[in-house]
């Protein structure tokens, strides 16, 4: 079997693992944007897949963005399946769409959307498009997957995260944790509450510097950047507690697991919008890889990501986010425990070779029933 898989998302060296899981098992064509913004491809990290880059027109644009040589790109590739690693309502999903129609060849599709929403012109009309012929569609979550239905999708959905993790490179290590103690001048017996993500409001990182104001002896390690970060700073030092906050700043997706391993705890206090819900959550699961206890708001998917494994507060309850850091703080064995719970669920459910195997599966049952062409073996 060749696949044909095609991702802006695997422009980031980190994601590219899931390429090197796939080909461990089928003929994997990737391509990947030359340039995503200010950003050049990145290293493809994908051992034993074929890795492409091609020219993109909207670089940068999630959803407006297409592939200028997408006509060669099939043609050359000559797969039995594309894997369209977009949402079905984006201008590249649509344009991949159509250039499989003449061979018959069938598409499958990866969508987040997780509110069901009404879709502006013309992405509604490219998103009906795509779900009239794609062969399947893959959810990231089962929400994701309901909002599809209610889009009037009626062939196979297999609910899969987009993304797995390498439990190799998110993993307990104390050695990781020292040095980026050390780096931060934070003590080794400081209890540290972390966030790591993009510093945008709908992330409630605010909260989480509330809460360590008022939890005794809470310090803050804030993972990542963005447009929050000086209303951030400001909140910090106006609780008080600019001393014991770190930012880190950009931090590339290689040296994540670093920063992961100085946290005690990590915290992800996501709060809904009218146009946004949390979708995911993927540093719940790197940190949980980590050994690290995670804490999330009941945003979106939060609470079903962290299962058993963790513990949640009702969105943007400040005081139950003190009681759940002070429960925490106090108690070094529970931290343990639910650092334990966490990497096994993850080894359970969330790594790379897991979402592998279930997107496999898919192919296999897409090419075994015949849709839109059947199998090209």
């Amino acid at each position: 079997m060749k696949v044909l898989y095609v991702s802006k998302a695997s422009v980031v060296p980190a994601y590219q693992a899931k390429l090197g899981a796939l080909a461990a098992h089928v003929r994997i064509d990737a391509v990947i944007p030359a340039r995503w913004g200010a950003e050049r491809a990145s290293a493809v990290l994908a051992a034993d897949a074929s890795v492409r880059t091609g020219r993109v027109l909207f670089h940068g644009h999630n959803h407006l963005h297409i592939y200028a040589d997408a006509r060669a790109i099939v043609r050359s590739s000559r797969p039995d399946i594309v894997h369209l690693d977009e949402e079905p309502y984006s201008a590249v999903t649509f344009q991949f769409a159509r250039l499989c129609r003449p061979s018959h060849v069938p598409f499958v599709f990866f969508a987040w959307q997780n509110l069901d929403k009404r879709i502006p012109a013309p992405f509604g009309a490219m998103r009906r498009y795509v779900l009239a012929r794609a062969a399947a569609g893959i959810a990231g979550t089962k929400r994701a997957a309901d909002v599809l239905r209610a889009a009037g999708f009626h062939r196979e959905i297999a609910v899969i995260p987009q993304l797995g993790v390498d439990p190799h490179r998110f993993r307990p290590d104390a050695q990781a944790r020292h040095a980026a103690r050390e780096r931060l001048a934070i003590s080794e017996d400081a209890f540290v509450a972390g966030f790591a993500g993009r510093l945008v409001p709908e992330k409630g990182v605010d909260l989480l510097l509330d809460a360590a104001a008022a939890a005794p002896d809470v310090h803050v390690l804030v993972i990542g950047d963005g447009p929050e970060r000086a209303r951030l700073e400001r909140r910090a030092a106006g609780n008080g507690i600019f001393a014991r906050t770190r930012f880190t700043g950009h931090v590339g997706s290689l040296d994540v697991p670093l920063w992961l391993n100085a946290l005690d705890v990590l915290v992800l206090p996501s709060r809904t919008t009218r146009h946004w819900v949390e979708q995911f959550g993927r540093v719940l699961v790197e940190a949980m890889a980590s050994g690290i206890p995670v804490i999330g708001s009941a945003s979106g998917e939060i609470p079903n990501v962290i299962g058993p494994a963790g513990l949640t507060f009702a969105e943007g309850d400040t005081a139950m986010l003190v009681a759940r850091l002070v429960e925490l703080r106090a108690v070094r064995g529970f931290r343990a425990k639910l650092g334990a719970l966490g990497r096994e669920r993850v080894l359970a459910e969330f790594t790379q070779d897991r979402i592998a195997r279930d997107t496999l599966a898919l192919y296999d049952r897409v090419l075994a029933n015949g849709v839109n062409g059947g199998p090209r073996r």
